[in-house]
């Protein structure tokens, strides 16, 4: 088995991933002892990503730990706001309140007749010697108004192309099946299943 570290501290993020990499061993920033915040300065989610493989790699590589990182940076991309809020999506209104954020991209599009959005995911894998990028995109439109449940972030309001409803209305099984980190992360895998044939 293949010891990979994930770059976040969010366990249900590396539950989920751990999941879909079947047949490795993912750790979190807490299992390598890494406590602090990264600051995601880039203005893409590959340079987000990067950003956070690179902080990490520095941090085994200073505590004698020699694993590949990997880190995933994503975000909802509204076409008629010119791709906002992207990468600034966790604090377009204001910093992690679903809420607001929410009704700031709900006001933006009030007098707009395009209403299609998406959702992107960049996983940016490192191993010191190279880096390599994995991305995923899931398509819809933003709704007129909140349907569905409303406890993570735009999913209510975001209708997936795919599924024909709400990911606010989907079951987690359902939004894992079409969602961007999803075709993102296995793309990854099939990346890492190449490389461990070698």
């Amino acid at each position: 088995m293949k010891t990979i570290v994930l770059a976040s501290g969010n366990k249900h993020k590396v539950a989920e991933i751990g999941a879909m990499l079947e047949g490795y061993n993912v750790l979190s920033l807490k299992d390598i002892g890494f406590v602090g915040d990264i600051d995601e300065t880039g203005e893409t989610c590959e340079e987000n990503s990067k950003i956070k493989t690179e902080a990490i790699l520095e941090f085994c590589k200073a505590n004698g730990l020699n694993y590949p990182v990997i880190s995933d940076d994503s975000g909802l991309f509204v076409n008629a706001l010119g791709g906002e809020p992207g990468v600034h999506s966790a604090r377009y209104a204001a910093d992690h309140n679903d809420e607001a954020n929410r009704q700031k991209v709900l006001f933006g599009l009030k007098n707009k007749d395009d209403r299609s959005a998406y959702y992107k995911c960049v996983i940016c894998f490192g191993d010191g010697n190279r880096f390599e990028f994995f991305a995923g995109e899931t398509h819809g439109q933003i709704t007129t108004k909140k349907i569905g449940k409303e406890d993570f972030c735009y999913d209510c309001i975001f209708y997936s192309n795919d599924l024909e409803k709400t990911f606010g209305e989907a079951t987690e099984e359902e939004k894992d099946s079409v969602s961007h980190r999803g075709r993102a992360v296995e793309k990854l895998k099939e990346f890492l299943d190449s490389q461990n044939k070698n």
